[in-house]
């Protein structure tokens, strides 16, 4: 699964329209979240937005998988001619339409990024940019407090101890060398 993409501050990409499919309007869509079932569920709707294009809501009338790929249709496309335009598209989804994680060790992207990163003692190491999603585990992107290279900090709970969304911080209990500069 791809890394999820944030638009504009608030926004997050839930999917990449890529091509047009079949005649009855549907579009083929590159999907960027873990929840397609909720973000693509008949009657959401989704922020468009494409280079060179005003925005566009555009509202879920039908979904359904094909061969792997997910095939959505909308009901500002009723056709193929309606739907051709929109290759490339970006779906977007308000961050404030989230709900928050049932889990209260889960976290959405979101709710991590711009946080600041301290040590036990409070020394300030920096302030989550992203948060990467790879096979072997979720890493956060820390944009230094003093400047230099960004540094991967590992998710779990052994490094990151502690997420205080209302102190707006993360405290880190990194290994040794684990926040040395390259």
């Amino acid at each position: 699964m791809p890394a999820p993409v944030r638009g504009r501050a608030g926004e997050l990409l839930v999917g990449v329209v890529v091509r047009a499919h079949g005649l009855r309007g549907e579009l083929g869509v590159e999907v960027r979240t873990d929840s397609p079932d909720e973000r693509f569920a008949p009657g959401a709707a989704l922020l468009g937005r494409r280079a060179g294009a005003p925005d566009v809501t555009l509202t879920v009338e039908a979904v359904r998988w094909h061969s792997g790929k997910l095939l959505v249709r909308f009901v500002e496309t009723p056709d193929r001619t309606a739907a051709e335009p929109l290759r490339g598209t970006r779906l977007l989804v308000h961050t404030s339409e989230l709900a928050p994680p049932e889990d209260p060790d889960e976290f959405h992207d979101h709710q991590l990024e711009g946080l600041r990163a301290e040590l036990e003692d409070g020394t300030v190491v920096g302030t989550v940019r992203e948060v990467l999603h790879g096979p072997a585990g979720d890493l956060l992107v820390l944009t230094r407090a003093g400047g230099g290279p960004d540094v991967l900090v590992p998710f779990v709970h052994a490094i990151v101890p502690t997420v205080d969304l209302d102190g707006g911080r993360v405290l880190l209990t990194p290994p040794e060398g684990l926040l040395d500069a390259e």
